[in-house]
């Protein structure tokens, strides 16, 4: 499911739109932004899984229109349709919730299907894809391999695939790495995903108390912060690196499920990758000098997750 740094990095980027606004926004408008920030990455998630469906599908589109030719060959006429009946790909099909969020994404106008036959096209001229029609039998792991091998080695590298995706979803770029583990992911145990529901309710509920935490206490995070830059310059601080070490701070006092290590691990990554080259080791040394001066006044109050 949607992982917990996608989580962080979406309230990041909500708690920072908040703030530049420059009052132009309330926390009731924030909170509304980051839960459309999640349902865009359900919905990218249900999308990526219908073009799979779709790609496989195709092979029927395929076979009509070749046996329909003015003189069609015998080859036209005895195309191996195989892979429509993928028991897979019709237990995706048939997956609660799965046609029912196709149909409420739009995703059956946003499709190209000149982009489906394309990919479908470049499917069957693979060796796997013959490999996979030679066999009679339909073992599981060989109808899970077919369906894999179409998203990580058909879809994932197309180029036209990516500005399509670009194009439709804003958060494809930063949620294109999590999309792939998760659709493998869903690909090996389908039962486990819940189409209803992508963004558990227990994740949707983190996002939100983070995100109202770090705006309501604000000047609190700041209290446990400022001192620490004594030896840096607070004018040339990115405005990120703020946001990104208040909310380290919130997760040390207000999120007592989550370990401190964990936090800072998180968000060293995060400000690597969003922020400057340099603001991870930054990040990464306040922070920690923080939760060592949070453990010394017995100011952490973590307990062990339990399920």
């Amino acid at each position: 499911m949607i992982s917990r740094r996608s989580i962080r990095v979406k309230v990041m980027q909500t708690l920072y739109a908040y703030e530049t606004a420059n009052g132009g926004m309330t926390e009731r408008q924030a909170r509304d932004i980051l839960k459309g920030k999640m349902d865009q990455s359900a919905g990218l998630f249900t999308y990526l899984v219908y073009l799979v469906t779709e790609t496989a599908r195709y092979v029927e589109t395929d076979a009509a229109r070749r046996s329909s030719k003015h003189l069609p060959s015998e080859e036209d006429l005895n195309v191996n349709i195989k892979l429509a009946g993928n028991s897979l790909l019709w237990q995706t099909m048939e997956h609660p919730g799965f046609e029912e969020m196709v149909q409420k994404g739009g995703f059956f106008s946003m499709k190209d299907t000149e982009l489906v036959r394309a990919l479908f096209r470049k499917l069957s001229g693979t060796p796997e894809y013959t490999d996979y029609l030679s066999k009679p039998s339909r073992e599981r792991h060989d109808e899970r391999d077919i369906l894999t091998f179409i998203f990580n080695d058909i879809m994932l590298p197309d180029e036209d695939l990516d500005a399509h995706l670009t194009e439709c979803f804003v958060n494809w770029e930063d949620d294109a790495e999590m999309m792939q583990q998760m659709v493998l992911n869903y690909l090996h145990k389908p039962s486990a995903y819940d189409f209803f529901h992508i963004v558990s309710a227990e994740k949707r509920k983190y996002g939100d108390d983070l995100l109202r935490t770090a705006i309501e206490k604000q000047e609190l995070c700041l209290d446990h912060i400022r001192p620490k830059l004594k030896n840096w310059d607070a004018e040339r601080i990115a405005h990120l690196d703020m946001i990104i070490m208040r909310l380290g701070v919130c997760e040390f006092l207000f999120f007592e499920t989550i370990p401190a290590k964990v936090t800072i691990n998180e968000y060293i990554d995060v400000a690597k990758e969003y922020s400057t080259t340099q603001s991870g080791q930054f990040v990464n040394g306040i922070l920690d000098n923080i939760h060592k001066e949070l453990e010394r006044e017995g100011a952490l109050r973590k307990v062990e997750y339990r399920k």
